[in-house]
């Protein structure tokens, strides 16, 4: 096996943290002697063992002389979990490949120097391109510290939301609505504006075996979600919070269990640059947007949104009046357009899901 196929292990060990390690990374290691896989781990989930002690730990046999593949730069400091740079040396690994270094100022190159001076072989950037993807979110939030906003919706081929009554349930396929819980399990916080509330009375929780539920973020510039709603009755079992730009009538909320967070006002609704800096603040490294047209554009317009899924349905509404994904009052010309980059399309059973970044180097006109 080559250098790469150890690699590739790592990495789908390090996917099986997903949902489970933030506001930390995922990370994979694999250590191998000899051609043998003697040792693997992966970082299991938030303060837990980080992947390299995890790796060392399994280990068949002794591991001095070893090498370990490794997503991500090994750790050089104390948090949660002592630096894996001081078990790396403690157990005598004479190689260590590494995919993605790692951009918290905290290590940043210095595990690997660590590892330099202490007399241990190191190779960097192996799969990085694949090892970066895994870790987008995290790499985000430890630059920005703001979380990573993804906007998801589904819509017909002829771009609507719901037909021209409001009905909406169901676009997409079962195959397609069970990709959408596992990514309400990926990320740590789900976001809907108070006007999917009031139509749909929804539980936004994650209905996936062994899956958890996302922190429910609803945007409610006027506190106008009811009392009586799945989203409140459920706020003791489901963290909750409503995000409002004036909390008079915040004392039912919280008494139901709600967190409720005051925001400054933009455009008669709530900031969400500064909401995200809040949630930031939070340790909410991520948020999965399930918005209606109004609350999507403002999310693109204020320069929140980092990445966007559209789910396709092989289907036609029709209506002149029906709702599309993005609302709002939209740019003045196609050269304002929001440029969106790096685009995937996969099918899931009936149904394509286009997936792509906001191209944040690109400015329209909006």
């Amino acid at each position: 096996m080559k250098d790469t196929d150890y690699m590739r292990l790592a990495l789908d060990l390090a996917r099986r943290g997903c949902g489970w390690t933030s506001p930390n990374p995922m990370v994979g290691a694999v250590i191998v002697r000899d051609g043998r896989v003697i040792g693997q781990g992966w970082h299991t989930r938030y303060g837990a063992l980080h992947a390299e002690r995890e790796a060392l730990k399994n280990c068949t046999e002794s591991p001095r002389g070893a090498a370990m593949y490794v997503t991500l730069e090994p750790c050089c400091h104390h948090g949660k979990q002592p630096p894996c740079t001081d078990a790396i040396l403690e157990a005598g690994i004479a190689r260590v490949i590494v995919g993605s270094g790692d951009p918290n100022p905290l290590v940043a190159g210095k595990g690997l120097d660590i590892l330099h001076r202490n007399g241990v072989e190191v190779e960097t950037g192996v799969l990085k391109d694949e090892c970066d993807a895994v870790n987008r979110v995290f790499f985000h939030f430890i630059k920005t510290k703001r979380p990573y906003v993804v906007m998801k919706y589904a819509m017909t081929m002829d771009g609507k939301i719901a037909t021209r009554t409001g009905a909406s349930q169901w676009i997409t396929g079962e195959a397609t609505r069970q990709r959408v819980h596992q990514d309400r399990h990926r990320y740590t916080a789900i976001m809907a504006g108070v006007g999917t509330v009031l139509a749909d009375d929804p539980l936004l929780t994650c209905r996936m075996g062994g899956g958890k539920n996302p922190v429910r973020v609803i945007c409610d510039t006027h506190l106008r979600t009811p009392l009586d709603s799945q989203i409140v009755r459920t706020a003791r079992e489901v963290p909750t919070i409503l995000a409002c730009t004036d909390g008079a009538r915040r004392a039912p909320y919280e008494a139901a269990g709600c967190r409720v967070f005051v925001l400054p006002e933009r455009d008669g609704h709530v900031d969400l640059p500064a909401l995200m800096e809040r949630l930031g603040g939070e340790n909410i490294d991520s948020v999965l947007l399930e918005g209606g047209g109004t609350l999507n554009w403002a999310a693109l317009e204020s320069g929140v949104v980092q990445r966007v899924q559209a789910y396709i349905a092989p289907k036609l509404f029709g209506g002149a009046a029906a709702k599309s994904p993005v609302g709002g009052l939209g740019v003045e010309a196609p050269a304002g357009a929001i440029r969106l980059k790096n685009s995937t399309v996969i099918r899931i059973g009936d149904d394509f899901l286009i997936e792509s970044e906001v191209d944040t180097d690109v400015h329209g006109d909006c």
